[in-house]
């Protein structure tokens, strides 16, 4: 009886995300769902990352409304999220009363798999998810961020694979968000993680360094149980890797993914001509769809190095750009080495870009690089050297307890703030999560004359 391999489709979430900063609009997800939710995947990743925030502040629609359209177009396949663990789908943590009220209602709207991470690995940050999902019949799934240093080993990735079984995941993910992780270190680490753990394991990797699909090859040789692919016309660059390619090569090598083969091509053929249309309108930037190597020299996610560029780009400082990446590792390093991710990525980068253009390192330093290191994240994977932390917050207290501990309840005060203009406890999770979008867009549904427009600024790809 040969194996069987499930496929999570992504590109009505990751994908779509990775390629045109998560622009696609929920008429355009409807049409081909009947097709996705007979094609035969394990589940449809459709929610969650960025598409909340994109919804509200670019496609003026309703987070929530798109959801439950989603499952009743495709009521047969498992629909599948994303959660940034205490952050939800925000940027910053929320308070225990808001993960629980979200989850609740995620769950309540359509989603069964909730795939929970945090951007340090810090098990604090997802245990309160973990637990809501379970009390409203979710899967949970924990995600773990991927990434290379002297720290990450296999014994640090079986020891957060067997402290989130324990906390009560479901399934476990392993996360290469950046695209690095090689068919061999692939091999070795799913091999490890299957001895060690009984929960089902599942692989989601970027092609932005060319590698993915092989790994995945591996991957499934080493008894991975679900692979993330995105369908071809939407697949590759800072993509997953292919799904039909993929499906047809494990076929061939005995696995079984449950896939009609026709079903796909329907499908592929559908999102042509919409991806026609990104590349047209300016929303797809064909560069995103090359192969960069250098993620695996620099350690460093495609869509952080156009970001990096930019940055640069802006400042007059373009020539400094091998400079600027040769610093990003040094400061991964004096920094803990954290995982090149959502919200990490964004602030790792924009150090060094400072570092190197002040000409003097840590001289200039953001205020979310000195909440990091007071702790305000959580704790950092490896030791921050004591010169650096003094360097960045001086003789400041750091942080300790799970930072959500220090937060009180805050969905009273966020519907008293709302007033009238909440209608439903899901409108106060809009406004939660984004004040400033969530209550233009509750007054603009209020009244469609609100004289607020949305905004309109260049796409550009988020690392979760």
């Amino acid at each position: 009886m040969k194996k069987h391999i499930g496929i999570t489709e992504t590109v009505c979430r990751d994908a779509q995300q990775s390629l045109i900063a998560t622009r696609m609009t929920t008429e355009e997800i409807l049409p081909i769902l009947g097709e996705l939710d007979a094609a035969g995947y394990h589940s449809l990743e459709v929610w969650g990352g960025a598409t909340f925030d994109a919804c509200l502040r670019f496609l003026n629609e309703d987070p929530w409304e798109r959801l439950r359209k989603i499952k009743a177009a495709a009521p047969h396949t498992k629909l599948q999220m994303l959660l940034r663990g205490q952050n939800l789908l925000g940027y910053k943590h929320y308070a225990d009363d808001v993960v629980d009220s979200f989850v609740k209602h995620s769950i309540k709207n359509g989603i069964d798999i909730i795939r929970i991470f945090d951007a340090l690995n810090d098990t604090r940050n997802v245990a309160t998810s973990i637990e809501c999902v379970k009390k409203y019949g979710g899967e949970a799934q924990i995600a773990v961020s991927y990434t290379t240093s002297d720290i990450h080993t296999i014994d640090y990735y079986v020891e957060l694979a067997k402290r989130s079984a324990t906390l009560g995941a479901d399934s476990l993910c392993i996360k290469d968000m950046a695209g690095v992780m090689t068919p061999q270190n692939a091999y070795a680490l799913i091999s490890a993680l299957k001895d060690a753990v009984e929960i089902p394991i599942q692989l989601h990797a970027h092609a932005t360094g060319g590698i993915a699909s092989m790994t995945y090859l591996k991957a499934a040789e080493a008894g991975v149980d679900v692979l993330d692919t995105a369908i071809s016309s939407m697949a590759g660059g800072t993509s997953q890797p292919p799904t039909e390619s993929i499906a047809i090569i494990l076929q061939e090598m005995g696995y079984d993914t449950g896939l009609d083969m026709n079903k796909l091509s329907n499908i592929a053929d559908y999102f042509k001509p919409l991806k026609t249309s990104y590349i047209q309108s300016g929303l797809l930037n064909p560069k995103v769809m090359d192969i960069d190597p250098k993620a695996l020299l620099y350690q460093v996610p495609g869509g952080m190095l156009s970001n990096l560029l930019s940055q640069l780009t802006e400042a007059g400082a373009a020539d400094k750009y091998e400079e600027v990446l040769l610093e990003v590792p040094r400061v991964r390093a004096d920094l803990g080495f954290p995982p090149l991710v959502t919200p990490l990525s964004q602030m790792v980068g924009t150090q060094a870009v400072m570092n190197v253009i002040s000409g003097e390192r840590y001289k200039l330093v953001p205020k979310e690089i000195k909440e990091y290191v007071k702790g305000q994240y959580g704790t950092s994977p490896g030791p921050i050297a004591e010169d650096i932390r003094e360097k960045i917050i001086g003789k400041e207290e750091v942080v300790t307890v799970r930072p959500a501990d220090l937060l009180t309840p805050e969905m009273e005060n966020h519907t008293k703030e709302l007033g009238e203009l909440a209608k439903s406890e899901e409108d106060v999770l809009l406004y939660a999560m984004f004040p400033e979008q969530g209550k233009e867009f509750l007054a603009r549904r209020e009244d469609p004359f609100y004289d607020v427009p949305l905004q309109r600024v260049k796409a550009t790809s988020s690392l979760s």
